[in-house]
């Protein structure tokens, strides 16, 4: 028996109001910039944490959106609940994308072009 780690360069959260799904396990109706969110995955999940990384949207069966907007997740803690490991957490939102814009936002976790208040921190 293993231990059963995750790493993701990304949060791939459900679409907001996703029937069966608690709110923290879905996008917020609104993406703002400057706004905190919590989020809620299922699964001992490891978030890079020193620097802007990619927000999708997850229709299941890894099926994600491209990104719909460039977060920093703050915290991110593992935990228990009736025998099942989960992740939650809390992010905020850097900049917001639009979705007819096709231009590339991230290469990998590394987003291209940063707001210039979080270079420092995404350019390590």
């Amino acid at each position: 028996m293993g231990i059963q780690v995750e790493f993701n360069p990304d949060l791939a959260l459900r679409g907001f109001g996703t029937k069966g799904r608690l709110e923290v396990e879905c996008l917020p109706e609104r993406l703002e910039a400057g706004k905190l969110c919590r989020f809620l995955k299922r699964g001992q999940r490891n978030y890079w944490l020193e620097g802007e990384i990619p927000l999708l949207e997850t229709r299941g069966n890894q099926k994600l959106s491209r990104p719909l907007a460039s977060i920093i997740i703050i915290e991110a803690t593992h935990f228990l609940k009736d025998g099942m490991l989960y992740t939650k957490g809390m992010y905020e939102v850097i900049d917001v994308f639009d979705e007819n814009d096709k231009e590339v936002k991230f290469e990998s976790y590394k987003r291209i072009n940063p707001l210039k208040k979080y270079q420092k921190l995404t350019n390590r």
